[in-house]
């Protein structure tokens, strides 16, 4: 439907695909309900009148709201950085947490889909089978199991089809227990990270698939998952820990914008939701930040490239040499560094503030693991 609209074409749909075309707004349907009326129609023998649609139902559906997670107010906070600058999150801590429930929570702190992206969700949806109408016109949320293929994540087949992370597209792509994938499929994610598409090569064929997906991903600590935990249930080895980890390389954690580790807290069954503890407020924060980020730039800030980085983020002097200091001490690699000051132009995006200063290069170095505190932590 949108190829024809482009070619200024009409298109002959069944009746049952014809609300679906209609999707692509100013083209005329024609819905037939066999093949008779088609040859008919083309003969001028019984004309068929366009589709005329009631009209798209937006769904009125609503996200699950951040105030059903309890407690986890650090969490929260990089739920919210994450959403506002289109930052790729890493939860790390034990099991019970509520890792899966906030990252749940993301797609409804995302601004709305333009109708160009909710367009491209609805025309992958359609290649896929899947009806496009019934999640009109909402950001995907895909979350594969971790016995997931590398085809079934990334795409491809003998005949190349979209994975999840295609399904994914203008959306969120949640990888629980992030260690238990295959190192291998996991490694594939590295491109589109960057790129935001994905091509598939066959002896016969070659595609390109949209892939600009918002990561979230979720790990326990250690092989059981209680590493640290006060309760002192752990009894996994240093080298299992160390095995464990080891699915995960550097280059893939440096693709991940923020890492925060959920503790486990003792709350109240049903506490009192706080001020402001929100999907609405926290969403018309993230809408904001976003709009600030279009105006200055036309992407997010996480879509920023070197020259973007440059003009966008700049520092003071002062404030140059102190990042520079702090990523030797942290052996943060100059990808990790650029990730880093992203970050930083997000939250000063969230404070409205014109320029990056300190303290929000310091909440950001928070974020940012040492490339040494990741060993030390499975040498505990």
């Amino acid at each position: 439907a949108l190829a024809a609209r482009k070619a200024g074409r009409s298109v002959i749909v069944p009746r049952a695909n014809a609300e679906e075309a209609c999707l692509a707004s100013g083209l005329k349907v024609i819905a037939v309900d066999h093949l008779l009326q088609v040859v008919a129609h083309l003969n001028g023998q019984v004309p068929i009148e366009p589709f005329k649609s009631d009209g798209l139902l937006y769904l009125n559906k609503p996200y699950p709201d951040l105030s059903e997670v309890q407690g986890q107010l650090a969490a929260k906070r990089a739920l919210l950085i994450a959403a506002a600058g289109a930052h790729n999150l890493l939860f790390s801590g034990p099991p019970g947490t509520g890792k899966t429930l906030l990252a749940s929570r993301l797609p409804g702190l995302l601004p709305p889909l333009s109708e160009h992206e909710a367009l491209e969700v609805a025309a992958i949806q359609s290649v896929v089978s899947l009806a496009p109408l019934s999640h009109w016109p909402h950001r995907p949320f895909r979350q594969p199991h971790h016995s997931a293929s590398g085809p079934a994540l990334v795409g491809g087949g003998s005949k190349p089809q979209p994975g999840e992370i295609t399904l994914a597209h203008h959306g969120v792509l949640f990888l629980d227990e992030l260690p238990e994938f295959d190192r291998k499929v996991l490694e594939v994610l590295r491109e589109p990270l960057e790129s935001g598409h994905i091509v598939i090569s066959r002896a016969r064929d070659r595609v390109s698939f949209p892939a600009r997906f918002q990561l979230v991903a979720a790990m326990n600590p250690c092989p059981c998952g209680y590493m640290g935990d006060p309760s002192a249930r752990c009894r996994c080895t240093p080298e299992q820990i160390q095995r464990y980890r080891n699915k995960l390389s550097g280059p893939l954690l440096d693709r991940i914008d923020l890492h925060l580790t959920v503790a486990r807290e003792i709350t109240a069954l049903n506490p009192a939701p706080q001020p402001g503890d929100n999907t609405s407020t926290a969403s018309a924060l993230v809408a904001q930040a976003r709009e600030r980020q279009h105006q200055r730039q036309g992407c997010a800030n996480a879509f920023l490239d070197l020259p973007g980085l440059r003009q966008h983020c700049a520092l003071s002097k002062p404030d140059e040499a102190w990042l520079e200091s702090a990523c030797e001490r942290l052996t943060l690699s100059l990808r990790a560094a650029h990730r880093l000051l992203k970050v930083a132009r997000t939250l000063a995006d969230l404070e409205r503030a014109d320029t990056i200063g300190r303290r929000h290069i310091a909440e950001a170095l928070q974020y940012r693991p040492s490339a040494s505190s990741q060993v030390d932590c499975a040498n505990a």
